[in-house]
């Protein structure tokens, strides 16, 4: 599990979340419990990581890290046509 003290929610992960009935506890949950599927070191200010969660349905979200905060970027379920059936490998077009 990753130390996480504070959520700092994005403008646009809110209005993605409510677009898509995403709720908070289920970014959460996806935070605290998800795998890192894919990084993204050079993202700017800090690094960020696009993390799977799949209990009940499989979620991805954005996130980046600075020390104990954790700034969700975006989140979204993810597509079948986008990514193979386990939901961490992007498929090839």
């Amino acid at each position: 599990m990753r130390l996480i003290t504070q959520f700092i929610w994005r403008k646009h992960a809110l209005e993605r979340m409510l677009e898509r009935a995403i709720t908070r506890n289920e970014v959460m949950e996806c935070a605290y419990k998800g795998e890192v599927i894919e990084s993204y070191p050079e993202d700017f200010p800090f690094p960020s990581f696009l993390v799977l969660y799949s209990d009940p349905m499989p979620l991805h979200i954005v996130m980046a890290m600075d020390g104990e905060e954790c700034y969700i970027i975006t989140a979204y379920r993810p597509n079948p046509d986008e990514f193979e059936n386990n939901f961490t490998t992007r498929i090839k077009g």
